[in-house]
């Protein structure tokens, strides 16, 4: 599912096809923005803020998406055949030397760039893990903030406004390594605790968003051809039941929170706040 390290991957992906080229034609499926005004404008930036990608173009307006649990953006030479059926893209660029196309996002949005600072899902984005600026100080201070008092540190990182670009794969990973119990009230963690999960966050994102690392996630630290040899990407995430890579103890999961997301945990290696 796309998390941060997905988002950054993308858009690395998308600037070498994108950047400084005008569009030609651009079209949208219904419901969603008029981009018939696209076409001449030119792409001057291709970034990612935690989970949303945003393509600003030379006339001041900026597009957004979100790719939600099965989105994806996919770039083609003109006339390669697509991957995924035409009725499932949300949103088709074309270059002069590229098509690129947004498949199954449920958030598509073209505004003027002047109204970002007010824009209900960019203005109270927290800290993006992978920004270039990122302030840890400052993400720790968000994640124990007095409001979030008694919430479970497992739903205080996927809420955006704390920190931007932890989605339920990186929770659970993040915490397992961590060794934290994802039920521990944010408010009973030190501060060095805290501390200790953002910066594992941000290695972890940081180190599978790298140019030419394998599309899919390893929190383990095991060497690509030993993760296609014997397995062992993840430690926790999706293996309820089985038993833990460090400790040999069953992996538990549920689903807690609004809206509902299941965590998965080692109820030995994680038995504490850390």
């Amino acid at each position: 599912m796309p998390e941060g390290d997905t988002l950054h991957r993308t858009a690395a992906g998308l600037r070498p096809v994108l950047l400084g080229r005008p569009v030609v034609a651009a079209r949208a499926r219904r419901p969603g923005p008029s981009v018939d005004g696209l076409v001449g404008r030119t792409v001057t930036a291709v970034e990612a803020v935690g989970k949303n990608l945003l393509i600003r173009f030379d006339d001041g307006r900026t597009m957004r998406t979100h790719l939600g649990m099965g989105g994806a953006w996919h770039r083609y030479r003109r006339g390669e055949r697509w991957r995924r059926p035409a009725i499932r893209a949300r949103l088709v660029l074309e270059v002069p030397d590229a098509v690129v196309v947004c498949f199954d996002a449920p958030t598509v949005e073209l505004f003027d760039a002047r109204a970002e600072r007010l824009h209900p899902a960019l203005a109270g984005l927290g800290p993006d893990l992978l920004g270039a600026t990122f302030d840890l100080d400052a993400a720790v201070a968000r994640l124990r903030a007095p409001a979030l008092a008694g919430r479970a540190i497992a739903e205080v990182l996927l809420d955006q406004r704390v920190v931007a670009g932890i989605g339920n794969v990186y929770k659970s990973e993040v915490l397992f390594v961590a060794g934290v119990d994802p039920f521990v009230p944010v408010d009973e963690l030190v501060p060095a605790v805290a501390r200790a999960i953002l910066e594992t966050a941000r290695r972890l994102l940081v180190e599978n968003s790298q140019p030419g690392t394998p599309a899919w996630r390893r929190t383990t630290g095991r060497a690509p051809e030993a993760v296609l040899a014997v397995g062992g990407a993840l430690w926790v995430y999706r293996r309820t039941g089985r038993p833990c890579r460090r400790c040999g103890t069953a992996i538990r999961s549920r689903s807690h929170g609004t809206p509902p997301r299941r965590t998965y945990w080692c109820p030995r290696c994680q038995r504490g706040p850390g």
